[in-house]
C-alpha cells in the first residue's frame, strides 16, 4: 500500500497522471466499453496502489499494472453473470482537424472487429500490437504457455482479417512497412489502429 510518505505519495500520483490514459486506452481494446474501462482501469491502480511497496523497481511498474488489468479484464468475462451492452462508444475526447475523420471511422471499425474476437485472443492481440510484447512477456501476462499465445494470435489475426476483409500478417512479416519497430510498452495511442503497429491494412493498401 502507499503508505503517508509523501514523497511515495507523491510518485504515485505522478505514475497515475502519466499513465493512466494509456492504461484506459488498453482497457477499452480489451473489452470495447468505455465503462467497463473505467472499471479495469481503477482495479488496475488500486492494485498497483495495494502492491506499490512491493514494485521496487520503477521499469516494472507498467509490467505490474499490464498484468493486473489483462487478469482483472479475463476474470470479469468469465463471470456470467456480467452482461455488457454491446456498442461502439466514442472514442476518447481530443481535439480534432477534419483530416482525422477517416482515422476515426478506421479505429472504430478496428475497435468493432476487435471486440468480436474471443476475449483470451483480444488480450493475446493487445499484448502483442498494442503493448508491443513479445511472445514471452505476453504468456507471462496471461499466466499461459507460449505455445498458447502463439496459437491465438494467430487464430486472433485470422478471425480479424476475416472481419475486416483486409490484410492482417503474422508478427515480423510487415517489419519494413512498419520501420522494423514496434512501440514501446504501454506507448500512447498512434493515428491507426489506436497506437498497433501496421499490421491492419483498413485501406486494403
Amino acid at each position: 500500500m502507499v503508505n503517508d510518505d509523501p514523497s511515495e505519495q507523491r510518485r504515485f500520483a505522478e505514475y497515475f497522471a502519466a499513465r493512466r490514459d494509456a492504461v484506459r486506452w488498453a482497457a477499452y481494446l480489451l473489452c470495447g466499453d468505455w465503462h467497463w474501462a473505467d472499471d479495469l482501469t481503477q482495479v488496475a491502480f488500486v492494485r498497483l496502489a495495494s502492491g506499490w511497496q512491493r514494485v521496487r523497481d520503477p521499469a516494472a511498474l507498467d509490467a505490474f499494472v499490464r498484468t493486473c488489468l489483462v487478469r482483472a479484464y479475463l476474470a470479469e468475462t468469465r463471470r456470467a453473470w456480467r452482461r455488457w451492452e454491446r456498442r461502439v462508444a466514442d472514442v476518447p475526447d481530443v481535439v480534432r482537424s477534419a483530416d482525422d475523420t477517416e482515422t476515426v471511422a478506421h479505429r472504430l471499425t478496428f475497435v468493432a472487429a476487435l471486440r468480436r474476437l474471443p476475449p483470451r485472443q483480444r488480450a493475446v492481440l493487445v499484448c502483442r500490437y498494442y503493448q508491443g510484447l513479445d511472445i514471452a512477456a505476453t504468456a507471462e501476462v496471461l499466466g499461459c504457455s507460449a505455445g498458447t499465445v502463439k496459437s491465438q494470435t494467430s487464430r486472433g489475426l485470422a478471425l480479424l482479417r476475416e472481419l475486416l476483409g483486409a490484410p492482417v500478417h503474422e508478427p515480423g512479416e510487415e517489419a519494413d512497412a512498419s520501420s522494423g519497430d514496434r512501440p514501446a510498452a504501454g506507448s500512447e495511442p498512434g493515428p491507426v489502429g489506436a497506437g498497433w503497429p501496421l499490421v491492419i491494412d483498413l485501406e486494403g493498401k
